[in-house]
C-alpha cells in the first residue's frame, strides 16, 4: 500500500498542505514553504512512510518529467514584458546590473573554491542554478536543475536549497538595514515610482479557477510541453529553454494573461516537485553533503557579495535612491515576493509593484542567464 502511486501522490499533496499551514501559523514562516516541504517529506521518506530514492516510484518519475516543466510554464505566464518597462529606468538598470553581478559572482566563487574538484561534472549545472535563482527566483533554479538532472542528486539538491534559503534570509536583513545606514552617510532624494495596478503587473493575490480557464491552461501546458520536446529533438536547444521562450511569448497575449489559475497551478506543482526532492534525501547519504557544505556557503556568499557591490556601487555612482537599489537587489536575490516584503518594510509602497515587475523579469531572464553561465563554465 505504501508504494501505491495513489497513496504516494496523496501523501505528497498532504505534505504540501501541512507545510503551507506550518509556514502560515508557526515559526516555520522564517524558512518558507519550499524548504519546509523538502524537510517534511525527507523525514517521512526516511521513516519509510513513502518511497525513498532507492525505492523509487512512478509518481516521482512523472513529476520530474512532466510536472516540474509545467510548473515553470504556468509561473512564467505572469510575466508581462510590456508592463515591466514602467517599473522605471533606475529600477530596471539596477536590476539588470544586479543580474550581471550575480553571474560574475558565481564565476568568481566557483574559481575560489575550485568547483570542478568539489562538484565534478555537476559544477557547471550548479553554477547555472545559483546564477538563475539569484537573478530572479527559484523558477530559474529548477529550470536549470531539470535540464541537467541535478534533482537525482537529492541530498546535494536539498543542501543547495538550504544554503540558498539561509543566504536569502540574511540578504533580506542586509537590504533592510543598508538603506537606513546609507541614507545617513550619503542622503539621496526620494525617487517616487508610479504605482501600477495589479492587472498591469500580472501579480494576483487571489485566483478563482473556472472550468473554462482550467481547461485552456492545461491544454496550453500539455501542448507546449510536447512542442518543446519535439523541437529539442530537432535542434540542440534544451527543451526547458524552448518551453521558457514559448511561455514568455504566450504571456504577452492579453487573453492568456487574463486566464485565472495559472499561478496557483504553477506554485502547487513546484511544491510537489520539491516534495519529491525531499523524498530523495536518504539519511544514509546525508554524510555526503558534509564536505560540500562549506564550499557551497562560500560560493553563494561570494555570489551575493559581488552582486551587492556592483548594484549598490552603481547606485552610489549614479546617486540613485538607496531604497530603489535595495528593492532591485531583493528582486534579484529573493524574487518578486521578497521585493514586495522589503518595499513594505521600508514603507515604500510606491516600490511595491515595480519590485514585483522586475522580479517577474527575472523569472524569464534568469533561466537564460543560468544556462549561459553553465555553458561558459562547461566549456
Amino acid at each position: 500500500m505504501l508504494t501505491s502511486p495513489l497513496f504516494v501522490l496523496a501523501a505528497l499533496c498532504l505534505s504540501v498542505v501541512i507545510s503551507e499551514y506550518l509556514v502560515r501559523t508557526t515559526f516555520f514562516r522564517h524558512f518558507g514553504t519550499a524548504l519546509v516541504v523538502i524537510l517534511l517529506v525527507a523525514i517521512i521518506a526516511n521513516l519509510g512512510l513513502v518511497p525513498s530514492a532507492s525505492t523509487g516510484s512512478v509518481v516521482y518519475d512523472g513529476i520530474f518529467t512532466y510536472l516540474a516543466p509545467l510548473s515553470i510554464f504556468y509561473l512564467l505566464l505572469d510575466v508581462n514584458l510590456a508592463s515591466i518597462r514602467r517599473a522605471g529606468a533606475p529600477m530596471l538598470i539596477l536590476f539588470l546590473l544586479g543580474s550581471i553581478g550575480t553571474a560574475i559572482g558565481v564565476i568568481i566563487g566557483m574559481s575560489m573554491i575550485d568547483g570542478s574538484r568539489h562538484f565534478g561534472e555537476l559544477y557547471p549545472a550548479i553554477s547555472g542554478m545559483f546564477t538563475g535563482t539569484y537573478s530572479g527566483g527559484s523558477v530559474n533554479f529548477n529550470a536549470v536543475a531539470i535540464h541537467y538532472d541535478v534533482m537525482s542528486e537529492g541530498v546535494l539538491y536539498a543542501g543547495m536549497t538550504a544554503v540558498d534559503n539561509i543566504i536569502t534570509a540574511l540578504w533580506m536583513v542586509v537590504t533592510i538595514a543598508a538603506p537606513l545606514g546609507l541614507r545617513r552617510l550619503w542622503p539621496r532624494a526620494k525617487q517616487e515610482t508610479k504605482e501600477l495596478s495589479a492587472e498591469e503587473s500580472g501579480e494576483r493575490s487571489h485566483e478563482s479557477i473556472s472550468v473554462f480557464d482550467l481547461g485552456v491552461l492545461l491544454s496550453l501546458g500539455f501542448i507546449t510541453l510536447l512542442a518543446s520536446d519535439v523541437l529539442a529533438e530537432m535542434t540542440s536547444v534544451p527543451s526547458i529553454l524552448i518551453l521558457t521562450t514559448i511561455a514568455l511569448l504566450l504571456a504577452q497575449i492579453p487573453a492568456i494573461r487574463r486566464l485565472s489559475g495559472g499561478h496557483i497551478l504553477g506554485l502547487f506543482a513546484v511544491y510537489l516537485f520539491l516534495a519529491v526532492i525531499g523524498a530523495y534525501c536518504e539519511l544514509a547519504a546525508l554524510g555526503q553533503i558534509g564536505a560540500l557544505a562549506l564550499p557551497l556557503f562560500i560560493l553563494v556568499l561570494v555570489t551575493v557579495l559581488v552582486h551587492g557591490l556592483l548594484l549598490f556601487g552603481a547606485a552610489a555612482l549614479g546617486k540613485l535612491d538607496w531604497d530603489v537599489a535595495a528593492v532591485a537587489s531583493q528582486a534579484n536575490i529573493g524574487g518578486s515576493s521578497s521585493a514586495l516584503a522589503l518595499a513594505k518594510s521600508l514603507d515604500r509602497m510606491d516600490l511595491y509593484l515595480p519590485g514585483i515587475l522586475v522580479g517577474a523579469l527575472g523569472n524569464g531572464l534568469g533561466t537564460y542567464l543560468g544556462f549561459a553561465v553553465a555553458a561558459y563554465l562547461g566549456g
